[in-house]
C-alpha cells in the first residue's frame, strides 16, 4: 500500500541569511515525526512518496519522514533534494538494514534516470561533471536576452510553471548548488557540504550583457562544475559564457544537461529537452517500479 505524505509547502523555509534560535521549530518538528510514524501505522503503508518542499538549511522535515518511513518498514521515496545532502548515507544504511529501498530519481532533472543510469555501470568512478540544471535560471537568461529585467523573465518563468513564487533558491544559485552536491555525495561518494560549494546566481548580469554575449556567440548560462581532487572534490556554480554551438550553448528553455566524465568513458552526456510538468511525477513513479513492483517479481520467480 502506497501512501503520499501530505505537502509542507505552506510552511516558510528557514533564513540562509540570518541565524535562528531553531528550538521551537525542533519541538515542531518532534511533534510532527510522532505525528508522521502515527500515521504511517495507521495507513499500514508500504511506500512513503516524500513531497515536501526543499529546506536548504536542514532537509527537514524531510529527513525525519523518511527515516520513520524506513523504521516502519516501507519504502521511501522522494523527490526533495535536501535529504541528499545532509543525510545521504545514514538513510541509504537505514534503508540497507531494514531491505527497504531509499530512492529519489527525481531530485535531478526530474525524471531522467541519472541515478539509475549509473547503477547500470558497476566499478565506473565518475572524476567530475559538468552542466546546466536549473531550468528557471535557463528561461530567465533567454527572456533577458530579448532585453526584458529579470523580475519581467522572473514573471514569464512562472506563468511557464517552472519557478516558485518566491524563486530566490533559483535566481541565487541554490538550488543548483544543491543538485551539484546531490551528484557529488551519491555518483562521487564524497560527501560535500553547501558551505564548501562556490556559489553566484544571475542578479548581477543585465539584458545588456545578455544580448551582447548571445550576439556574439557566447551566451551565457547559469553552469554546474564538479571535479574530483586530491583529498576530495571541487565544485562552483556560476554564470559562464559558453559557446552557442556547443552542447551546453544548445541548451534553451525548460532543457537541462549533464556531461559526465569518468575513468572509463571520457565523456557521457544526457540532455533533457524541455520536460513538462508530469516529468517529476514520472520519476516517482519509476522508483515506485523499482521498488516495488520488480521487488515482486523477483521474489516470484523460480529459482
Amino acid at each position: 500500500m502506497a501512501r503520499t505524505l501530505p505537502s509542507t509547502s505552506s510552511e516558510p523555509a528557514l533564513s540562509l541569511s540570518k541565524g535562528q534560535d531553531l528550538s521551537a521549530n525542533s519541538r515542531e518538528s518532534g511533534q510532527k515525526l510522532c505525528d508522521v510514524r502515527a500515521w504511517l501505522a495507521a495507513a499500514q503503508a508500504d511506500v512513503l512518496f516524500e513531497a515536501t518542499s526543499l529546506n536548504v538549511e536542514t532537509g527537514q522535515p524531510a529527513i525525519d519522514h523518511i527515516r520513520a518511513a524506513l523504521d516502519h518498514g516501507a519504502h521511501a521515496i522522494t523527490a526533495n533534494k535536501g535529504p541528499i545532502v545532509h543525510a545521504y548515507r545514514e538513510l541509504r544504511d537505514l534503508a540497507a538494514a531494514r531491505g527497504k529501498k531509499f530512492l529519489f530519481e527525481s531530485t535531478v532533472m526530474d525524471g531522467v534516470p541519472i541515478f539509475s543510469f549509473f547503477d547500470q555501470l558497476p566499478t565506473v568512478h565518475v572524476k567530475g561533471f559538468h552542466g546546466i540544471l536549473n531550468s528557471t535560471t535557463n528561461v530567465i537568461l533567454g527572456e533577458m536576452e530579448q532585453g526584458v529585467t529579470l523580475d519581467e523573465a522572473l514573471k514569464k518563468a512562472q506563468a511557464l510553471g517552472v519557478a516558485e513564487t518566491d524563486a530566490t533558491h533559483d535566481i541565487d544559485g541554490w538550488d543548483a548548488a544543491v543538485k551539484t552536491a546531490a551528484l557529488i555525495t551519491v555518483l562521487m561518494d564524497i560527501p560535500v557540504r553547501l558551505a564548501d560549494i562556490e556559489r553566484e546566481g544571475i542578479r548581477d548580469l543585465t539584458p545588456q550583457a545578455l544580448r551582447n554575449a548571445r550576439r556574439d556567440g557566447w551566451p551565457f548560462k547559469l553552469v554546474c562544475r564538479a571535479q574530483r581532487v586530491s583529498g576530495g572534490v571541487e565544485a562552483i556554480i556560476a554564470p559562464e559564457k559558453v559557446l552557442a554551438t556547443s552542447p551546453m550553448g544548445k541548451i534553451t528553455g525548460t532543457s537541462s544537461y549533464l556531461h559526465f566524465e569518468t575513468d572509463i568513458f571520457p565523456g557521457l552526456a544526457i540532455t533533457e529537452e524541455n520536460p513538462g510538468l508530469y516529468a517529476t511525477a514520472y520519476g516517482m513513479l519509476a522508483d515506485f517500479v523499482r521498488a516495488v513492483i520488480r521487488e515482486n517479481v523477483v521474489e516470484k520467480t523460480p529459482a
